[in-house]
């Protein structure tokens, strides 16, 4: 089927920590039914700059935003002609990739350690949208998956098998890897706003993960235990402090991204966020970050009960030690005494 002029949404999200920002904060906007139903606890700061730019000769309108004053949110919006012809898939992905070069700072391209999802915006379709998704499911999954070849059916029905819709003449399909959303009225922004806070806790699930990870590694360097050191004393209070406050860091950021997953709302909005939760499987990234957690919890333990025995074992060889002296000073002051009487 030909689409003249399909809108592409297309969402850019990487890591973007400061201590401070500018601009004001605000509360999630284009939800369904707002202001009840809001996420829980998201700050929100709209960013200058970008407003519009050319990518391969076509032209782009973007909004930067900043979650939380943590990850960075790019949304880009174009249109194309035929967005389901193969050709236009491969157009797509050109453009998305320059965007990820213009917008994805290089460490994080080169890391990979970003988000991107495509999202493809449609007004009117024919008959029914369950019908024009059924009679295109081929293109479909193939512009949802990027890929020029083409799925079998039971690859087809799981790329497509999400499914919600507020009306009868709306339908959202959710992958994990792009979205199509059907709205006559063009109400794009509520679904796109929930994707959005999809990859903004995916985002956030994976920059934690990299961080225990991180902590992990260094812990096991810094506290490696060493053969030819056999007088080594262990950390000092000073490592012990730093490691307990960046443990109490990480717990406290997994506490807030958990926190975000609970939504408030109506009946479309919790059935869009939970099909969101299962395809970018937030659940599971949660489960393994917590498990993480509970690993760099048990070592720090470890590392605390080993940093009271080497200070008593300290304490020993300190006591030792000065019985040592204490030994060879009776011994200095008998050979002297001796020494003394046979001059006599």
């Amino acid at each position: 089927m030909s689409l003249k002029n399909a809108e592409i949404c297309y969402l850019l999200a990487f890591p973007d920590r400061v201590d401070s920002s500018n601009e004001p904060p605000e509360q999630i906007r284009g939800l369904k039914d707002a202001p009840y139903f809001q996420p829980v606890d998201i700050s929100v700061r709209t960013l200058a700059g970008w407003a519009e730019v050319e990518v391969r000769g076509v032209q782009v309108s973007t909004v930067r935003q900043r979650y939380d004053d943590r990850i960075q949110m790019i949304e880009c919006r174009f249109t194309l002609d035929d967005v389901l012809d193969l050709a236009a898939i491969q157009q797509c992905a050109s453009i998305e990739k320059s965007l990820q070069e213009k917008f994805v700072p290089a460490e994080h391209r080169e890391s990979g350690m970003f988000e991107e999802y495509v999202i493809l915006l449609l007004k009117k379709v024919n008959p029914t949208p369950e019908k024009f998704v059924n009679k295109n499911a081929v293109a479909l999954a193939r512009f949802v998956r990027s890929q020029r070849e083409t799925f079998d059916q039971r690859e087809i029905d799981d790329i497509l098998s999400s499914q919600v819709r507020y009306s009868k003449d709306d339908l959202t399909v959710v992958d994990w890897q792009a979205a199509i959303i059907i709205a006559p009225d063009g109400d794009f922004q509520s679904d796109i706003e929930l994707l959005k806070i999809g990859n903004y806790q995916l985002m956030r699930y994976r920059r934690l993960d990299q961080n225990i990870e991180k902590s992990l590694r260094d812990l096991n360097e810094q506290f490696r235990v060493d053969p030819h050191r056999a007088l080594r004393i262990g950390p000092t209070r000073g490592q012990i402090r730093h490691i307990v406050q960046h443990r109490l860091d990480l717990m406290l950021d997994f506490e807030h991204t958990e926190q975000n997953l609970l939504l408030i709302g109506d009946w479309y909005t919790s059935q869009l966020y939970h099909a969101i939760l299962e395809e970018f499987y937030l659940n599971e990234w949660k489960e393994t970050v917590k498990g993480k957690l509970d690993n760099l919890e048990g070592i720090i333990e470890t590392i605390q009960e080993n940093f009271s025995l080497t200070w008593q074992g300290l304490m020993e060889r300190v006591e030792l030690a000065g019985w040592i002296v204490l030994l060879i000073g009776y011994f200095i002051l008998f050979f002297l005494e001796s020494g003394i009487f046979r001059l006599h």
